[in-house]
């Protein structure tokens, strides 16, 4: 099922009482999901590489007056299973669970072709798109499980549903990260288990992807929030298994 979203408006509260973790939320969509959460009354717990950039966000959402976020310093790249367990034990002990995820951080590689294609940017690629949510994941669902109505979000991508040319491990990262979406879904029952294809979005990724492109042509995050409250929020009870566009 694919909602029709054009029109949806959500609650002021939509989020109220609800914790929720957002990687790569230093900028870009993850940064304008965490502060959104926030203004709908979600404690977000912002997970990214840079600190400054967590901060910034944090200060941001301080002086918006909503819930006081907290921050986990995580290079997904090099992390290792102790760092995966000591988030879940912080946020055990500050949150004691886990009514959101949103797997948001991601990296863009080459874009060549599969021929000339750097195996060890394929490999870090792999990781981080694909690897890390897994793991991530699987690390979280224990505090995602005391949750009564849990919702996670993988970002995928139109490459990620019907390759092109060049797209090289981006593109088969996205594949992998639907099908551990559908896994999931067929799996865990008592949660909602989802993807997300923001589209062609004023973002630091897109302007690699496309140096050409006039940014002033595109949506900005903020534009297509809506998808994103409305699955992390109790609206889209029932929907689980999907893959759902922004534009």
């Amino acid at each position: 099922m694919n909602p029709d979203l054009e029109n949806y408006t959500p609650a002021p509260d939509l989020l109220k009482d609800r914790f929720i973790l957002v990687t790569g939320a230093g900028d870009g969509i993850g940064a304008t999901a965490a502060r959104t959460f926030a203004h709908h009354g979600a404690t977000v717990a912002l997970v990214g590489r840079t600190q400054a950039k967590l901060e910034a966000v944090y200060d941001a959402i301080e002086a918006a007056g909503g819930p006081k976020p907290t921050i986990a310093v995580m290079d997904f790249s090099t992390t290792q299973g102790d760092a995966y367990q000591s988030l879940v034990d912080a946020l055990q002990e500050q949150f004691g669970r886990l009514d959101g995820l949103l797997h948001n951080a991601g990296i863009l590689g080459h874009r060549s072709p599969i021929e000339h294609y750097e195996i060890k940017t394929w490999l870090e690629v792999m990781h981080i798109n694909l690897n890390a949510p897994f793991i991530l994941t699987q690390t979280l669902l224990p505090l995602l499980h005391k949750s009564t109505d849990p919702s996670i979000v993988f970002t995928s991508s139109g490459v990620g549903r019907t390759s092109r040319a060049y797209w090289g491990a981006y593109a088969v990262s996205k594949f992998g990260t639907e099908g551990l979406m559908q896994t999931l879904a067929s799996e865990l029952n008592n949660m909602r288990i989802n993807c997300i294809n923001p589209g062609p979005i004023r973002t630091a990724m897109r302007k690699a992807a496309y140096p050409g492109e006039d940014p002033t042509t595109l949506l900005t995050p903020a534009d297509i929030m809506a998808t994103y409250l409305y699955l992390l929020g109790p609206d889209s009870k029932g929907i689980s298994g999907a893959s759902l566009d922004c534009q």
